[in-house]
């Protein structure tokens, strides 16, 4: 008789607990937001950088710099769409119409994505340290760190990959 009774309860709370997944809302859009201020950013100091070293002939080395570091903001950018697209879809609506290399079918899908485009960052903050004419003497750490870094997040997403393959009856 009281199994009886709960039983509304459990349904009640089993739909509430469900609906907490709309919490994923807030988070999402904010990424969202923050991935076009910054590629919004990166974009005007491209053109700025361009337009400077077109008029004022700007020296290479500085602009590459700049190149570099508008690049970086513009892929750091990229980490937050791709945080905010895969919540979304991973939460809210599956259906979301986004290019079929930015589908996330789960977590892993969003880690191998979030991975990919943390190493091009990498490489672009150490090619700008490479180029820096100021930071010549921390070239070698970061390029050692830099290396250990992307080393640490492929032995991860190896360790952590799941296997999508089916079970062998």
């Amino acid at each position: 008789m009281a199994l009886i009774n709960r039983l509304p309860i459990l349904a009640v709370m089993r739909k509430l607990l469900g609906l907490t997944r709309y919490a994923v809302i807030v988070p999402a859009l904010a990424s969202i937001l923050g991935a076009l201020l910054l590629m919004a950013q990166g974009s005007y100091e491209m053109a700025r950088v361009t337009f400077n070293a077109i008029t004022k002939g700007a020296y290479l080395k500085d602009t590459i710099v700049e190149v570099l570091t508008a690049v970086d903001a513009i892929l750091l950018g990229t980490v937050l769409l791709v945080i905010g697209y895969g919540l979304y879809e991973l939460f809210i609506d599956a259906e979301i119409d986004v290019p079929a290399w930015l589908r996330v079918r789960n977590l892993d899908d969003l880690k191998s994505k979030l991975i990919g485009v943390v190493v091009a960052i990498i490489a672009v903050v150490f090619v700008g340290v490479f180029v820096d004419s100021n930071r010549a003497g921390d070239v070698i750490s970061y390029g050692v760190g830099a290396g250990a870094l992307v080393v640490g997040l492929a032995v991860f997403a190896f360790a952590t990959k799941k296997d999508d393959t089916p079970p062998k009856e």
